[in-house]
Order: C-alpha cells, then structure tokens, then sequence
C-alpha cells in the first residue's frame, strides 16, 4: 500500500512547514517550501513526486545562480542538494529534520538557462538517523553528487530558535 503522505504531492507533505503550488509556467504543478528564507532567496526550488513514486527537484539557472567565472556557484548546488535531501525523506520523515553530515563531489559546472534536477534515494532509516544519496544533473551530464545524514526530531523536540 502506498504511503498516504506521499499520495498526493498536491498537499503539503510536512503540514507545519508552509509551501505552494506552481500554478504556470514550466514548475506548473511542482511544490515549493515557503517557510526557508534562504533558500526562497537563491531559489526558488521546486519538487514533485514522479509517476514512479520517486521524488524529483528542480529549478532553472538564472543569472543570480551563476559565480565570477559565469557558471553556478558551488554553493548554489550544495544548498539545491540539501533542499533535494529531504524531498527525498519525505516518505519517511514526517517531521522536522536537520542535516548533520553532507559530502559531495562537484563533476561538471552548470550553465545559465540549465534546469538542473535532483533525485536520489535512502540507504537507511533508523529510528533517528537517515542517510541518502543523491545526484545533481542538468540533461545528461551531472554536476554533483552527495551522501547525507539527516537527524529526524522527535515531535516537539526540535531545537528552539536561537534568541538574537
């Protein structure tokens, strides 16, 4: 039986985090978290749930994604890469998260107008430690490749927001 969290990437698949519908253009029908303020910044990031069940991530590469050498910025990639962790979690986290651990391997540069997309998979799901992998690619070429472990909270156990 299909998880009904994931059945129907129409509705929000983490209730307490905000997002949106696309409702034109090309991300038509993909969802977007509206609660993170930096990646809302570098964004937007999209995702949807393919036919096959998988999640897959996207965005377009504009000019504000691109470094002095006019391809994207490494960082551009690793934060798409974290926004792709857990749109992969999703059929198992169901709560909030936060990543503890992040690797990854820059193989080819992205380009403006690219739409680079992100998809990968769960090696392991424990009561409070997930670890997956993943891809970043544009086309056919990748551009990074990345292993995580993410730290699931408890609920009303995540940590509080600091005081500033």
């Amino acid at each position: 039986m299909k998880d009904p969290f994931l059945s129907d990437m129409t509705q929000s698949a983490f209730p307490y985090q905000p997002d949106r519908l696309c409702s034109e253009g090309e991300f038509t029908g993909w969802r977007s978290w509206t609660s993170d303020n930096f990646e809302n910044h570098i964004g937007p990031f999209w995702h949807r749930e393919e036919a096959d069940g998988t999640v897959r991530c996207a965005f377009r590469v504009t000019r504000k994604h691109l470094n002095s050498a006019g391809t994207v910025h490494g960082g551009t990639l690793m934060s798409f890469a974290d926004y792709c962790i857990y749109s992969i979690a999703l059929p198992v986290i169901k709560g909030p998260g936060a990543t503890i651990s992040f690797a990854c391997e820059f193989i080819d540069p992205g380009r403006e107008g690219d739409l680079v997309t992100g998809s990968g998979e769960i090696i392991r799901a424990g009561n409070s430690l997930m670890f997956l992998r993943g891809m970043v690619t544009s086309e056919t070429r990748t551009l990074l490749n990345f292993s995580s472990t993410v730290k699931r909270f408890k609920p009303g156990r995540q940590p509080a927001p600091s005081a500033t």
